[in-house]
């Protein structure tokens, strides 16, 4: 048939053509490695914004708490397995980065970062996007049935009428319990810091290895009250458990849930696409939605749930003092008192 080849060959062409814009979204899809420590619960929304803007790049979270991918961080330092780390404790950070691992990025919007929630190198080598604070999370319901007092202090929660009533992160695999410890060894001074958690041990019935357990075990109604972060309690009940989330008087130990490049060979380009990313103003309100400290002003108002001015209630805090004490501090504490911890799984 007169021209039936060259219809053939017409035909097939287009049909590689066509096939070829369906693969092309997949067939250069690029594996990233990201560590994490933000919520369970709490990252997928997030995450949905980026994979709508970047479905070329195929995102592997690994998450865990601020303590152990802190651990797993220095572990691998020498054949380095993440790409990313998004939203990990800055004093985690400021460790890693003394120890040579992170690589200096500017990241789109990195200008409108309050200075205290970045790092002042240029490029910085790590940059906030949110702070989270100590919160008590109180069973309200079992406070009642127990004859509690609802404790609004780090004082209160050293009286021995809560004794066996507590329950709180261990700092060592908890950015939460650290950022607890490091405020009141700031706040009080280190030897009445250690007189007090001296104290404050005597009513712990467990030290948790994740900052959210305790509040979750309090909703639950195992213990009546639980150390955690504002986040925690403020959630739990918008889902309708008893808990009323206390900020101490004295004020709020926090830290800086902050961004940052692995130094590798090579950097990944989506690397530096998600950091970007991941300090953008839509996923910035996000953040806002449920924290009210955030490293750029986003227009959102403050959390229902939290104190009007988030910023005062936050106690004074020397990141790089927590950073470079960090080790002794867990050494301390762990020889004082893990022997309430939870068993490691």
């Amino acid at each position: 048939m007169p021209g039936y080849g060259k219809h053939v060959r017409l035909i097939a062409a287009t049909l590689a053509v066509f096939a070829a814009a369906l693969v092309a979204p997949f067939a250069h899809a690029e594996d990233l490695v990201v560590y994490t420590a933000l919520e369970d619960d709490e990252y997928p929304a997030y995450l949905e914004l980026f994979k709508k803007a970047h479905p070329d790049v195929n995102v592997k979270i690994v998450r865990d708490s601020t303590g152990i991918v802190t651990a797993k961080l220095l572990a691998e330092k020498d054949n380095p397995q993440a790409d990313v780390i998004w939203g990990v404790a800055a004093t985690s950070l400021l460790v890693c980065d003394a120890a040579g691992m992170l690589q200096g990025y500017a990241p789109g919007d990195v200008d409108k970062v309050n200075p205290s929630m970045k790092d002042s190198s240029a490029p910085p080598r790590w940059v906030g996007i949110k702070a989270w604070e100590t919160g008590f999370c109180v069973n309200t319901v079992e406070a009642k049935s127990q004859n509690l007092a609802i404790p609004k202090s780090l004082a209160d929660l050293a009286k021995p009428l809560y004794k066996g009533k507590i329950v709180m992160p261990n700092p060592a695999s908890s950015g939460t319990g650290f950022l607890t410890v490091s405020a009141i060894l700031q706040m009080m001074g280190e030897r009445q810091g250690w007189e007090y958690l001296d104290k404050l041990h005597e009513n712990i019935a467990q030290y948790t290895h994740s900052g959210s357990k305790p509040c979750k075990m309090a909703g639950a109604g195992e213990y009546p009250i639980g150390i955690s972060f504002g986040y925690r309690g403020i959630i739990q009940k918008k889902k309708g458990e008893p808990v009323e989330t206390v900020f101490p008087s004295e004020g709020c130990g926090w830290d800086v849930e902050a961004n940052a490049l692995v130094k590798k060979t090579p950097v990944k380009e989506s690397a530096k696409k998600f950091l970007d990313w991941a300090l953008s103003p839509e996923v910035m309100k996000m953040y806002a939605r449920v924290y009210p400290v955030t490293a750029y002003p986003t227009g959102e108002p403050v959390p229902e749930g939290y104190p009007s001015d988030p910023f005062k209630q936050l106690v004074k805090n020397d990141l790089a003092w927590a950073a470079k004490n960090r080790d002794a501090i867990l050494t301390e504490w762990t020889r004082r008192y893990d022997g309430k911890s939870e068993a490691r799984k």
